[in-house]
């Protein structure tokens, strides 16, 4: 998978953990960034 650079607005959303993982805090809100 490559790398995808995430926009601002995603970044509010997404909490990323440290192993590289995305946790979602709004159930797939914009799931399609994902």
């Amino acid at each position: 998978m490559p790398k995808i650079k995430t926009s601002r607005a995603a970044a509010k959303r997404f909490k990323v953990t440290g192993t590289g993982k995305l946790k979602r805090n709004k159930a797939y809100k914009s799931h399609i960034l994902t």
